[in-house]
């Protein structure tokens, strides 16, 4: 599917927000002893989806959505398969998600950035927030 619209691109944020804070509160029942930190990432993700809708309705009109296109396939950006119900093979399957949402963060703010302030910002500061999610995946993976 391809993501040429700002509304269609905020859309597609929100769901991998919300699959991603599903995602961390199955695990969180799955795996008892990292149950606090993947609870609190299941909220942050929720937040990060607020963040982009508030971003996107506080700034766009007619004439933005009109004129403003992306050039996004958004099978590049969503996770391989169904997430695994394994505390084992989960991290290995949470840190490929967190880097295909991190590459489209980056992407779609670099698309943006010419035309608007508010959305790159946003999408660009939440790459950065994931970001640091990858060191303690990758710790969870030695682990394994």
């Amino acid at each position: 599917m391809r993501l040429n619209t700002s509304s269609a691109v905020i859309a597609f944020a929100g769901r991998l927000e919300e699959e991603a804070a599903a995602f961390y509160e199955e695990l969180a029942g799955l795996c008892p002893d990292h149950a606090g930190w993947l609870k609190d990432w299941a909220r942050e993700n929720r937040k990060n989806k607020m963040r982009i809708e508030r971003a996107y309705y506080g700034v766009i009109t007619d004439a933005i959505e009109g004129s403003f296109t992306f050039d996004l396939a958004a099978d590049a950006y969503t996770p391989d398969g169904p997430p695994p119900a394994d505390c084992r093979a989960a991290p290995a399957w949470a840190l490929a998600m967190e880097e295909r949402v991190i590459a489209f963060y980056r992407e779609a703010a670099r698309q943006s950035r010419a035309l608007l302030a508010d959305i790159p910002g946003v999408m660009t500061a939440l790459a950065g927030k994931r970001e640091a999610r990858l060191a303690k995946l990758a710790s969870l993976l030695k682990e394994t």
